[in-house]
């Protein structure tokens, strides 16, 4: 299951992505997460304190000059744009609690932009990431929609837009649904976020026609203060994570079928 979680800042993208990696980890599958937002805090999340925090890959630059065997040439800056990359994750990857989670750091991957030796070095990562091994593999994206338009996430099996109550929330998923296409992903899911009163679920659901919803996830203070005091998103509310069992179990349903 290769799976990107995407969405306007703030919806809630970080806390499902580690609550499906936690489940599926429990599970006893293979799991890798994957933090490919440039100001993300899934190792947070996740419970690695600070001592363990992993360096973003993006900023190794010893390492992205070995791997692309970078020179300057006098005519312009020459290097390899495929990589040598499948021992990274293992290298790289810090273990939270039976996940493997790797940080990417600042992404500019896939169709648009310059082609450097940090992007060419990412790019190669995140297609053997999604292409090349048979573990789980979780992405926290990015903020927004610049991903989708850089095709960073292409070769997902699915897409999951996090959208909470509010119409800002909605248009970003409804846009990430037409992009996702254009890139090649076919299955793209929503999953409310934030829900205190049964009529947003519909109210939802009225918004985003068409759109397969897979479930919501409730209001959580526990969540809210957790976050405030900067501990992991791993909560003993029942409700919480009886919705995250939902989820999980009807995105299982939906790439089976």
């Amino acid at each position: 299951m290769k799976v990107a979680v995407v969405g306007k800042g703030g919806v809630g993208k970080t806390t499902l992505t580690a609550a499906l990696a936690r489940r599926q980890a429990q599970s006893g599958r293979p799991v890798v997460a994957v933090d490919a937002d440039p100001d993300g805090n899934l190792a947070m999340a996740l419970g690695v304190s600070p001592k363990d925090m992993p360096e973003p890959i993006a900023l190794m630059k010893d390492l992205i000059r070995e791997r692309t065997d970078a020179k300057d040439e006098g005519a312009g800056l020459m290097f390899k744009i495929n990589p040598k990359v499948d021992d990274l994750p293992e290298k790289y990857s810090v273990d939270a609690d039976g996940i493997n989670l790797l940080v990417l750091g600042t992404v500019e991957l896939g169709g648009k932009g310059c082609l450097c030796p940090e992007t060419a070095l990412l790019k190669a990562l995140m297609q053997h990431l999604l292409l090349r091994i048979s573990d789980d593999v979780l992405l926290d994206m990015e903020a927004g929609l610049e991903h989708v338009g850089r095709a960073s996430a292409r070769g997902v099996d699915a897409m999951i837009a996090v959208v909470e109550p509010g119409m800002r929330s909605v248009q970003t998923a409804a846009r990430v649904h037409r992009l996702a296409k254009d890139i090649g992903i076919e299955r793209t899911f929503v999953v409310a976020n934030k829900i205190s009163r049964p009529e947003q679920n519909d109210a939802l659901a009225a918004a985003l026609p068409g759109q397969t919803i897979l479930g919501s996830l409730p209001y959580c203070e526990e969540l809210g203060q957790a976050d405030l005091d900067g501990r992991p998103a791993d909560v003993q509310d029942g409700r919480f994570n009886e919705a995250v069992a939902r989820v999980a179990d009807e995105l299982e349903g939906q790439l089976s079928r």
